[in-house]
């Protein structure tokens, strides 16, 4: 955190000056290890055995937070007598697998009897044997402090010193928080990983709490946007299902049916969706035509930017716009990822440089070496300069999901432009192209409501954008109460009626509009643009920028109280029920109905927030509790379970199952996969990020200042590994893997170090990901490396944690490459090396994800 996001680690820092204990759990001892209490050193890969060794120790030694985890938690939910957890038999599979379609039939992770997931059949003492707190205590019974050594090479002093630290900073008086980045994404069980620390924040009682929490440290500035608001191809604005187009979804009863929950605050979704309806196509979108519903895109595959990819490298993709991205040098398998763009018609490329993305055709390795030549490449590069973010307007969200706004400093140099400017004119243009076409495949861009007005350079007012994305009455009654924001359209007519003042007042017979639910509330019928409010208020920063949903700064907060509605501490306190007024408060805005009483019991008839107990500050959830245990919405299983990485120096010590079942392998000759322990290729590579250079090193790499502070491309490794090898500090060497071969200097650094795993010394090295081949920096791109794999919940790579090779000296340039790496890399046989991957024809390419979540899956991030 202190070298990635170093700004945040100011708070880290802060909390240290005021005695709290800081842990750094991390392969590599970097800026953050040296400023920690206890530094971790661990096997890339082996997170889940670590934190399910956590989870262990709390349930095994009574050290949970009782009354916490009874009342808020699904500990005491009774499951079906069909449910098999992976420990039977330990063959790393639950109930359900389909060795066939190599998917789970998820019916037997629910909760037992017929009252599904709302009304769910309890035992507040635990005691019962098919209870999830029971199920979730066998289920962790292996996660020793032995086996966390035997797989993460973590001693077992070491183990319990951060579980003496963890669980003292917990409880009714403290409360403690965890930080993860891609350490943890980037992993092919990134999503069960962060599962596991939800488990483990539950029974400690640190959700809801004031410094507590899982706190996801965004890639950007504004990463929690880009989801938010999605870039990502499988979810809507506020976490909104893309349709499906496989038949189930088909009309807008089919997918309102499937998307809404009985109970709790997923109740309300055809008021998000439908209002969202109307902000896409305004006056458009009827009840007599389902609101425009057949104008929404519908998933009718996997449509990640890896399937693109191979669709490019097949021929059967023509052209694609690229904007803030270099998959060139930051997207998995960046080797194959230029080859592909070579194989597209034409290419649009923003960006404020000439990244690598923009220049493959004249200027990559592919071009030195003769792999490809520029006189064949008919890719058309289109490059539009893009403007930076101190020249153009709008609002971040960052990590705490706080909107905040920003104003133009400069107009941007030349033709340089916004991506507001860009997306706005490409829309008129569309548009206008659409209307004078009679073809259905047009129609919506015909439907499309582009009212924006627009400024002197013909970008989009943005405060307007936000206008429409916080929500408004879409009735344009003159005198109505409440600011109109913006309300006419680009031909001067009345556009809309006066802005929402949140989320509440959203309605599902289409009198709202509004592009994005959640954020509803910044800009209220006050007119006041909450994202720019610069006046902090309290230590929650109540009163600068505004934070979703309903500016209520910790989410989950009811669980601040106890069930009874008090604070669990005057130290802790943070929201309660007041007796008097009948309602809660607290310092910040409580984050459940107002007025519904502790003591409230639903009879089990009840519909949307009316059916959560007073007790349960999980309202998302249909049963109102943070869930220990997930009865739906995951792909790969119910609770987490140890897989080894795709490529590993191991095979897994729990299971016979090495990895997770349900991995997109994207199988494919130029994308394969060393075997468990293949001698080939030793060691393990782990990725990271330095403090001068971001990402791609698009807005880094070019700039002197920060090059000449980091020049050249480095690997880090031990003294131990580099005397087994004989390198010395700053010597060149080539790692290799099975997708490519890259040079670097070697640092020789006790900041790595040999770990021990079940007798077996495995050595680590650590790279960063920054250079390429553009710029006055330049070295080789570390992603040329990494597979392209995918999570089954969310598609993002594994880039923590894969398996090289370390080869001294420098890299044969030229022609002479192909001859040295098929040395090391034989061309020949099956794509699918690893004896888990499934064969071609058994891919799952092609099939959509299921996340209802998405988490930070843009390959530069």
């Amino acid at each position: 955190m202190a070298e990635a996001h170093p700004v945040g680690f100011r708070w880290v820092m802060k909390a240290k000056e005021r005695g709290a204990t800081i842990i750094h759990v991390d392969p590599r001892f970097s800026r953050t290890s040296a400023l920690a209490d206890i530094w971790v050193p661990m096997r890339a890969g082996g997170d889940i055995a670590f934190l399910g060794g956590l989870v262990r120790h709390i349930i095994e030694n009574n050290l949970f937070f009782r009354d916490y985890v009874v009342h808020f938690t699904n500990a005491s939910c009774i499951l079906r007598e069909d449910f098999r957890d992976t420990d039977e038999g330990a063959t790393g599979f639950f109930s359900g697998w389909n060795e066939e379609q190599r998917a789970y039939d998820k019916k037997s992770w629910g909760y037992d009897g017929d009252r599904g997931l709302s009304f769910p059949e309890r035992d507040l003492t635990l005691q019962n044997p098919r209870c999830v707190f029971q199920t979730l205590r066998r289920h962790f019974a292996r996660y020793t402090p032995e086996m966390v050594e035997k797989i993460c090479g973590i001693s077992p002093e070491l183990f319990h010193k951060v579980a003496d630290a963890l669980v003292t900073a917990s409880g009714p008086d403290k409360t403690a928080a965890i930080c993860y980045a891609l350490g943890w994404t980037q992993h092919s069980k990134g999503v069960q990983i962060i599962r596991t620390a939800s488990i483990l924040q539950l029974l400690l009682g640190n959700i809801g709490r004031p410094g507590g929490g899982i706190l996801a440290l965004r890639g950007h500035a504004s990463i929690q946007g880009s989801t938010d608001i999605p870039t990502l191809y499988d979810i809507l604005p506020g976490y909104l299902s893309m349709p499906r187009g496989d038949g189930s979804e088909e009309s807008l009863r089919d997918y309102l049916a499937h998307q809404t929950k009985p109970t709790g605050l997923w109740n309300n979704y055809p008021a998000y969706f439908i209002s969202l309806l109307k902000a896409y196509y305004g006056k458009n979108a009827t009840p007599e035509n389902d609101f425009g519903y057949k104008w929404v895109p519908k998933i009718t595959g996997n449509h990640s930017f890896f399937e693109y990819l191979y669709d490019m490298a097949d021929g059967k993709m023509e052209g694609m716009f690229m904007m803030g991205q270099n998959p060139a040098v930051a997207a998995a398998n960046s080797r194959f990822q230029r080859t592909s763009l070579s194989r597209l018609k034409w290419l649009v490329v923003r960006d404020m440089v000439e990244i690598e993305a923009a220049t493959f055709w004249c200027n990559s390795p592919e071009i030195e070496r003769g792999e490809l030549k520029a006189e064949d490449i008919e890719t058309e590069v289109f490059f539009f300069p893009a403007a930076g973010h101190a020249e153009k307007a709008g609002a971040f969200t960052q990590t705490q999901r706080m909107l905040q706004w920003r104003q133009k400093a400069v107009d941007p140099p030349g033709d340089a432009r916004s991506e507001g400017w860009f997306m706005n004119q490409l829309a008129l243009r569309l548009i206008a192209k659409a209307k004078k076409s009679n073809d259905p495949l047009d129609e919506p861009l015909r439907a499309l409501d582009w009212w924006y007005p627009e400024d002197r350079f013909g970008d989009p007012e943005m405060e307007a954008v936000l206008a429409e994305i916080n929500g408004w009455s879409t009735n344009p009654q003159p005198g109505a109460e409440g600011v109109v924001f913006g309300g006419v359209d680009r031909q001067g007519t009345p556009h809309h009626g006066p802005q929402l003042d949140g989320f509440g007042k959203l309605k599902a017979d289409g009198s709202t509009g509004c592009g994005g639910w959640i954020y509803s509330g910044v800009l209220g019928p006050d007119g006041v643009n909450k994202a720019n409010s610069r006046n902090s208020q309290n230590y929650l920063g109540h009163g600068w920028g505004f934070v979703w949903p309903a500016d209520r700064r910790i989410i989950y907060n009811r669980a601040s109280a106890k069930p009874t509605g008090e604070p669990w501490s005057e130290r802790k306190k943070l929201v309660w029920w007041d007796q008097g007024q009948g309602k809660w408060t607290g310092i910040d805005v409580p984050d459940f109905v107002p007025d519904k009483s502790p003591e409230f019991r639903p009879t089990g008839n009840e519909s949307g927030l009316a059916g959560i107990p007073g007790d349960a500050p999980f309202m998302l959830h249909e049963d109102g509790l943070g869930w220990l245990h997930v009865p739906q919405g995951l792909q790969d299983g119910p609770m987490p379970t140890h897989y080894e990485p795709l490529e590993s120096p191991v095979h897994n010590a729990l299971y016979s199952r090495d990895t997770n079942p349900l991995v997109n392998w994207f199988t494919r000759q130029e994308n394969r996969f060393a075997p468990p322990g293949d001698p080939r290729f030793p060691y393990v590579l782990t990725t990271y990020r330095l403090t001068e250079h971001h990402t791609a090193g698009g807005m880094s790499r070019f700039l002197s200042h920060l090059a000449e502070l980091q020049p050249e491309l480095f690997a880090e490794m031990s003294p131990e590994l580099a005397a087994e090898l004989k390198i010395d500090n700053g010597d060149y060497i080539s790692i290799v893997s099975l997708r490519g071969a890259i040079e670097s200097r070697a640092l020789v650094s006790r900041r790595m170090r040999p770990m021990h795993l079940n007798g077996k010394t495995v050595h680590q090295i650590a790279m960063p990901f920054h250079f390429g081949s553009a710029g006055p920096v330049k070295g080789s791109a570390t992603n040329d490396l990494i597979p392209i794999s995918g999570e089954p919940n969310v598609t993002i790579m594994e880039a923590k944690a894969l398996a090289c090779n370390i080869v001294p000296g420098r890299l044969p340039r030229g022609p002479a490459f192909e001859a040295w790496i098929k040395k090391y890399v034989p061309e020949g046989g099956p794509p699918n090396l690893h004896p888990e991957q499934p064969p071609p024809e058994e891919t799952d390419r092609g099939k959509p994800t299921q996340s209802g979540y998405s988490l930070q899956g843009r390959p530069d991030e």
